[in-house]
C-alpha cells in the first residue's frame, strides 16, 4: 500500500480546499491505482481563507453568527469560529474586510477599510474568547488596521483577550500597499497614496510595526494589531500544520500532493504551499502540486524542488491531474 497526503489549499474563489482534497483523492483511488493507494485527506490554509475550517476539521469547533461591517461600511451578517476547547476563536479578515465581498465595479483601494474585522474581533471578546486567532489574507483593504483598532476602540476593547494574527506572508508593513495593493485594484497613484498613509499610521501607533516581517499581512492589519495590541504574529501556515498534526502524517506517507489556484513567487514565501514544501524536502518526501495557474519558470520550479507541477482549471481536470501522478 502507498500512502499519500493530500494537502491543498482552497482555489481562492473557485474551489474550496475540500472540494480540492476530494478531487486529488478520487483521482489517486482510481482504478488505476489498483486499490494500493491509502490518501490521508488534510485540507490546508495558511492563515487565509479556509483557516478556519482547516482547524476546525482536526480540532472541532462551531460557527457564530455576528454582524459586522463590509469594506465598505455597510452592515452584513457575518461571524466567526470557536474552536473544539471552547476558549480559542477563529476571526479569519476575509470574513468581514475580504475582496470577494465587494463586486469589481464597486472596489475602491483606498475607501476600504478593516473596520468589520474589529467588529468580529470584539464580538469573539464579549462572547468570552480568551485566544483569538486573526487569520489574515484575502483583504480589500491597505489601512494598517486603522479601522480595525477604530472599532475595537469603540467598543471599549478586548478586555483578557489575546491576539494571535496568523499572517500568509512574510511582508513587512512598509510594503503592503506596493506588494499587494494592486491586486485589490489600486492604480500607480493610489499605492503611493496608501504607502504613505501606511507611514502616517505606523507613526501614530503605540511602536511601529515598519520593517517587522509579516506585519503586512492583511494590508497592514497584522502590523496594526501587533503595535497596538501586543497581538503575536505567526506564521499562519507553519501555525495550521502543526495545530492538525502534519509532520506525523507526512512522515508516514510515501508523498504529498499540494495546490492552490495559482502559483507564484509570493507561493514560496510565507504560503502554505512554500511551507509544506520545506517540510517534504526535509522528510525526503516528494512534494506533487495541482494548480489552477502556474507563474513560474521552469528553472524555478527545479530550484524550488517540486517533484510536478500540473495544471487543472476544474475538478475533473484536478481528478486527471492527480491520476496521472500515479504514472510518475
Amino acid at each position: 500500500m502507498r500512502r499519500v497526503v493530500v494537502a491543498p489549499d482552497s482555489f481562492k474563489g473557485t474551489f474550496t480546499a475540500s472540494d480540492v482534497a476530494a478531487a486529488m483523492s478520487r483521482g489517486l483511488r482510481s482504478p488505476d491505482s489498483g486499490g494500493r493507494i491509502v490518501v490521508d485527506e488534510c485540507p490546508v490554509a495558511d492563515g487565509g481563507e479556509g483557516t478556519a475550517d482547516a482547524l476546525t476539521r482536526s480540532l472541532g469547533g462551531r460557527s457564530v453568527a455576528a454582524r459586522a461591517r463590509d469594506p465598505l461600511g455597510r452592515e452584513i451578517e457575518s461571524g466567526f469560529t470557536v474552536l473544539g476547547d471552547g476558549e480559542t476563536a477563529v476571526v479569519e479578515t476575509a470574513a468581514a474586510s475580504g475582496l470577494t465581498l465587494v463586486p469589481p465595479e464597486e472596489r475602491d483601494a483606498v475607501a476600504a477599510s478593516s473596520t468589520g474585522t474589529g467588529d468580529l474581533v470584539v464580538a469573539a471578546a464579549q462572547a468570552g474568547i480568551r485566544t483569538i486567532l486573526v487569520a489574515v489574507g484575502g483583504t480589500a483593504t491597505t489601512d494598517g488596521a486603522h479601522g480595525a483598532i477604530g472599532a475595537i476602540e469603540a467598543a471599549g476593547g478586548i478586555g483578557r483577550a489575546r491576539l494571535i494574527v496568523l499572517a500568509d506572508v512574510d511582508t513587512v508593513f512598509e510594503d503592503a500597499a506596493v506588494v499587494f495593493a494592486p491586486q485589490k485594484g489600486a492604480t500607480d497613484d493610489q499605492v503611493r497614496t496608501l504607502t504613505a498613509r501606511l507611514a502616517d499610521t505606523a507613526e501614530a501607533l503605540p511602536r511601529s510595526p515598519m520593517g517587522i516581517p509579516r506585519t503586512g499581512a492583511g494590508g497592514g492589519i497584522a502590523g496594526g494589531l501587533w503595535a497596538q495590541y501586543g497581538a503575536e504574529i505567526l506564521s499562519g501556515a507553519d501555525y495550521v500544520l502543526d495545530a492538525i498534526g502534519f509532520e506525523p502524517r507526512l512522515v508516514s506517507a510515501e508523498a504529498v500532493l499540494v495546490g492552490e489556484g495559482r502559483l507564484d513567487r509570493q507561493s514560496l514565501d510565507g504560503k502554505i504551499v512554500g511551507r509544506i514544501l520545506e517540510r517534504a524536502t526535509s522528510a525526503g518526501r516528494p512534494c506533487h502540486a495541482i494548480v489552477g495557474s502556474c507563474r513560474l519558470t521552469r528553472a524555478e520550479l527545479d530550484r524550488a524542488g517540486f517533484a510536478s507541477v500540473r495544471s487543472a482549471s476544474s475538478q475533473g481536470e484536478i481528478e486527471a491531474a492527480a491520476r496521472s501522478i500515479l504514472q510518475d
